[in-house]
């Protein structure tokens, strides 16, 4: 999938643990690691915008778009 979930570089950068951000959020710690894993189908916004207001951060910092590569080009 070309989304790639960034949500451990943040976690690092703001120092906050796995189980303290799911804590403060409101979401298991299974579903938090299934997430950071990039293991899920889709994100609620209402966790998105808990995550970013928690740390902080833009959805931009937890999310990067890469293209699969074209062959033939």
């Amino acid at each position: 999938m070309p989304i790639i979930v960034r949500l451990d570089v943040m976690l690092a950068m703001r120092k906050v643990k796995s189980k303290d951000l799911a804590a403060d959020i409101g979401i298991t710690e299974a579903n938090l690691s299934l997430l950071k894993s990039g293991k899920v189908k889709g994100i609620r916004f209402a966790t998105l915008e808990a995550i970013c207001e928690r740390l902080r951060c833009e959805p931009g910092d937890l999310l990067e778009y890469q293209p699969a590569e074209q062959s033939g080009h």
